[in-house]
């Protein structure tokens, strides 16, 4: 049984980790509207691209000369996983859902016999998935003394990116990010941006549809311009998603680690007092015993 020295010295220390997990829940809780609003933002800006590239990528329908952005390069092989975490841990399961879904994906194309290449955008992932496949992961791109992450730094991601497929190093790019809904609700996701995968909106009888417009320059060169756009976009939504994700996944985790300290101090409390009134007792006993024998 620990003595009450110990007592007291535990609950002064889960006092101390009590003070520090409110402190965090606090700061989550200042980062996560301004986050989320950016997240939010960026949504409509995304959507509407991949809307204007699935009207333009109509042109290229049946076509063998589609731009390599758009339909690929005829191979299916190498597998380039793009996965995006948080820099910092300490925010539930956020990191590791991510990494999970990624590793599961992972293990289907090397189970089909493909080859997989990691691109690691924040430390957290890297740490996570090099357990399993360190001799995978070709570059982990870090941006933790960034303070607020910009459209910058998604377009150096998107360059290394074009560049890597460009040299032929893999045939298809998957990002993996997680989307916020809610401070207690972030589902990670896997987008596949090379080549880009045009989903048709356009459907009969739907109102776009009936509307006809004529670009300048051709349809073609704006397909081309937009590609290389598109992916920078799809990563720089990707990072508002996690940047979103992860303070709300940490002001969750902190909320439930300030309740589990107090739940802790309030048994450690008792467990004191309880020996502190045994030892009391105790003491009182010897004492009148030690009077009675005189």
């Amino acid at each position: 049984m620990p003595s009450l020295k110990d007592l007291k010295n535990r609950i002064d220390s889960v006092k101390s980790t009590q003070k520090i997990t409110k402190a965090m829940q606090m700061v989550a809780a200042a980062k996560l509207r301004r986050a989320q609003e950016a997240a939010v933002a960026a949504r409509p800006y995304a959507e509407r691209m991949e809307q204007v590239l699935s009207s333009l990528a109509a042109v290229y329908d049946g076509q063998a000369n589609a731009p390599v952005l758009l339909g690929g390069n005829g191979k299916d092989q190498v597998h380039l996983l793009i996965v995006a975490t948080g820099e910092r841990g300490l925010a539930g399961g956020f990191n590791s859902s991510i990494a999970r879904l990624a590793r599961d994906h992972a293990n289907k194309l090397l189970a089909e016999g493909k080859t997989v290449k990691f691109l690691t955008v924040g430390r957290k992932g890297n740490d996570i998935l090099k357990r399993q496949f360190a001799d995978k992961i070709i570059e982990t791109i870090s941006y933790r003394e960034v303070k607020n992450i910009g459209f910058a730094q998604a377009s150096e991601v998107s360059q290394k990116v074009q560049a890597l497929f460009a040299a032929g190093e893999f045939d298809v790019a998957t990002l993996f990010f997680a989307k916020f809904n809610s401070v207690i609700s972030q589902v990670p996701q896997a987008v596949q941006i090379i080549p880009a995968k045009i989903e048709k909106t356009q459907g009969e009888g739907s109102a776009s549809a009936a509307v006809v417009y004529e670009y300048e320059p051709s349809e073609e060169a704006i397909v081309e311009d937009l590609l290389p756009r598109n992916i920078s976009v799809q990563i720089f939504r990707a990072m508002l998603e996690n940047s979103a994700s992860f303070y709300g996944a940490q002001m969750s985790a902190m909320d439930n680690a300030t309740r589990n300290a107090g739940e802790m101090i309030g048994k450690l409390q008792l467990s004191y007092n309880r020996q502190r009134q045994a030892q009391i007792t105790k003491e009182l006993i010897e004492i009148i015993s030690g009077a009675e024998a005189l």
